[in-house]
């Protein structure tokens, strides 16, 4: 059996995470950490082992088969591109960047290395996702209501725009790639936040966030987002078919049709473990199961940056659809414009 060694960038909570689902996998061995704190870097590896590593550069020369990013949205982009340069296959932390620019210039990067990739949106591995899936083929999805209403997250660079881009960047990201997934592409968006920060020190970022969507399919939606409260109230997404009304959250599926109610349990660790999983395997070449390279998250993360962008200026924002969206970090390098 081979095994996968796996550098990690960043130590914090969800690097924390990562390091125990892989070292729970019997052919996964943690090579060892970094972080700009050297002491957290220093309390990761001395609980699930490996070394700590000076910087990037250190940490890519003892030769890791794959490299997991875990670094706030404001660091991403540098680290980015040395584990590309080095050819190392990649697993980064969403949001994959604080702007779209950094993360188009690393999606380039990706594409013309042809470096696999994965992304952690999780929720993608929960089972009723495909469940999802499967009641609404044939049935074109008419509305989506996605909705992340929560608290201010305990570390202190979420509250600064300029740091985490806000709560529909860093939270809602996870909603915004479900109704991606199952309502396709959406190509305007209009948002309003309510220009007030949560009461924490240093913050910048609305409180709260309404959005309207137009699909590229016809069908509309809402997304909201809250940080005012002191617990997580709702992270999910309603969505409307022909007969058909579903909610989909991390903890389970509720369904409503012409059968009545039901509801169906997921279970969110074992989605966090498949992520996981499903990547490492990738690597050792036993699977092809990587549901959001970095590629597909840019699509998310441009649809999460809209949002913001529209909520800022009050003015609605279009995003590109078909191949203008996937081609828009390419054809950047050369000079090109494409008209969404």
């Amino acid at each position: 059996m081979r095994t996968c060694r796996v550098g990690l960038v960043g130590a914090g909570g969800v690097a924390q995470r990562h390091a125990r689902v892989l070292t729970g996998f019997e052919d996964v061995e943690l090579l060892g950490v970094t972080d700009v704190a050297p002491g957290a870097a220093e309390v990761l590896a001395g609980t699930y082992g490996g070394r700590v590593f000076r910087d990037v550069d250190e940490l890519l020369a003892a030769g890791p088969d794959a490299v997991y990013v875990c670094v706030p949205p404001f660091a991403h982009g540098p680290v980015e591109e040395a584990v590309v340069a080095a050819g190392v296959p990649m697993f980064v932390e969403k949001p994959v960047a604080l702007d779209l620019e950094t993360a188009e210039r690393v999606a380039a990067l990706v594409e013309q290395r042809g470096l696999l990739t994965g992304v952690g949106h999780h929720w993608r591995y929960l089972h009723v996702v495909e469940e999802a899936r499967r009641l609404l083929a044939g049935r074109p999805v008419r509305m989506v209501n996605g909705a992340w209403l929560d608290k201010v997250p305990p570390v202190a660079w979420w509250a600064r725009r300029d740091r985490s881009g806000g709560p529909v960047v860093e939270q809602a990201a996870h909603v915004l790639d479900l109704v991606r997934l199952l309502a396709g592409e959406a190509v305007e968006v209009t948002a309003y936040g309510d220009g007030t920060p949560p009461p924490v020190d240093g913050a910048d970022i609305d409180s709260v966030t309404a959005a309207t969507l137009r699909f590229d399919s016809g069908a509309v939606g809402t997304l909201a987002a809250s940080c005012v409260l002191g617990w997580k109230h709702r992270a999910g997404v309603e969505i409307l078919a022909d007969g058909l009304a579903l909610w989909l959250a991390e903890d389970g599926l509720t369904v409503r049709d012409a059968d009545g109610e039901r509801h169906l349990p997921a279970d969110p660790d074992g989605a966090r473990v498949a992520v996981d999983r499903a990547f490492v395997d990738a690597v050792c070449g036993l699977g092809d199961d990587v549901r959001v390279p970095y590629a597909e998250a840019v699509r998310t993360h441009r649809l999460a940056l809209a949002v913001a962008e529209s909520a800022r200026t009050g003015r609605p924002v279009a995003l590109p659809t078909g191949p203008a969206a996937r081609l828009t970090a390419a054809v950047a390098d050369a000079g090109v414009s494409v008209d969404a």
